[in-house]
């Protein structure tokens, strides 16, 4: 049977969890799309259009009221890091503009592999690591925006 996932409930540790529901940062973008949680159970979202799920989200069924846990899967990234702030700033503006998907921190970037990026950040003379890591990439341009200005005023 199909659990149909309605409803994202507010973060608690006090909601009883029934599954668990491990998703790539592509697969957070899908508001209507059919998966299988870790226990192998069968699930479909159907939420509003254009809903993108984070890490540690909470979905509820309407009809039988079975809550989800969303989890960052763990995928192919290419980590940044720089020798300065203002580098690692720097590369976040260049690749904005390029709008990539990126995940931002005060002192790494994440984005998916891809070679002409990668050749541009070795050019930049970034430091970059292939990994498998959950990947997190910002929201939208403005919300990359509102991420790169809280950056500025908090490098640290």
């Amino acid at each position: 049977m199909v659990i149909t996932l309605t409803q994202r409930l507010a973060m608690s540790p006090e909601v009883p969890v029934n599954l668990t529901l491990s998703l790539t940062a592509e697969e957070r973008t899908r508001s209507r799309h059919r998966f299988e949680t870790t226990d192998r159970q069968p699930v479909y979202l159907q939420l509003p259009r254009g809903t993108v799920l984070r890490d540690g989200d909470l979905l509820q069924s309407e009809a039988n009221g079975v809550v989800v846990r969303v989890v960052a899967k763990p995928e192919p990234v290419l980590t940044v890091t720089a020798d300065s702030f203002l580098e690692l700033l720097k590369t976040a503006y260049h690749l904005g503009n390029r709008h990539v998907p990126l995940e931002i921190t005060p002192s790494y970037l994440r984005l998916s592999p891809d070679p002409v990026l990668r050749d541009m950040l070795e050019h930049r003379g970034m430091h970059i690591v292939e990994e498998i890591q959950p990947f997190q990439p910002e929201v939208g341009a403005y919300v990359w925006t509102w991420a790169l200005v809280q950056a500025v005023r908090n490098p640290g």
